[in-house]
């Protein structure tokens, strides 16, 4: 289970408070979320991240491609809104998603160690992150299955049970 924890900004964006927050990243896919998807037209084949919070998140991503493990960031989602990260079906099974809060330090993480940057970045590679110069983050796997598609919405609010869902939605 993911269990965000406060702390300071990495991402190149102001910090305006240092406040502890608890974030998680839910499952429940809005029908705000939904009406848009069905206003679209044709079905979208992508991974999307939706940011359900008031504040600006940086997100960034780590996936497998046929140069070894890539992670990619920062994409800049403001709140209330949607941001893809990958265009087209999805050819991979894993996706992997770190984020953080640039306003008030709350953050989406998980357990598996990959690479990231104070600035934009695409980084080849998940090992020796220091030494190479990045720093060290803890993403959380999606597993999408066979899907073309699949969306993460990040909220402020935790689970039902108290605990961060570790979720996502996908299409086929």
């Amino acid at each position: 289970m993911v269990r965000p924890r406060a702390r300071g900004t990495r991402m190149a964006l102001p910090a305006v408070g240092g406040i502890a927050r608890l974030a998680s990243v839910s499952a429940t896919v809005t029908a705000a979320f939904a009406a848009l998807a069905m206003t679209s037209g044709a079905a979208r084949a992508d991974f999307r991240v939706c940011n359900a919070t008031q504040s600006l998140v940086g997100v960034s991503i780590g996936y497998r491609a046929a140069a070894g493990w890539i992670t990619e960031g920062w994409w800049h989602v403001e709140g209330s809104t949607c941001k893809t990260l990958i265009e087209g079906p999805l050819s991979s099974r894993y996706y992997y998603l770190y984020a953080e809060d640039a306003e008030r330090g709350g953050r989406w993480d998980g357990p598996i160690n990959m690479c990231v940057a104070d600035k934009e970045f695409k980084i080849v590679g998940v090992r020796d992150c220091i030494p190479r110069g990045f720093q060290r983050a803890g993403f959380q796997e999606y597993d999408t299955g066979e899907q073309a598609s699949w969306m993460v919405q990040l909220t402020d609010d935790p689970a039902p049970d108290g605990t961060a869902a570790v979720t996502g939605a996908g299409t086929q």
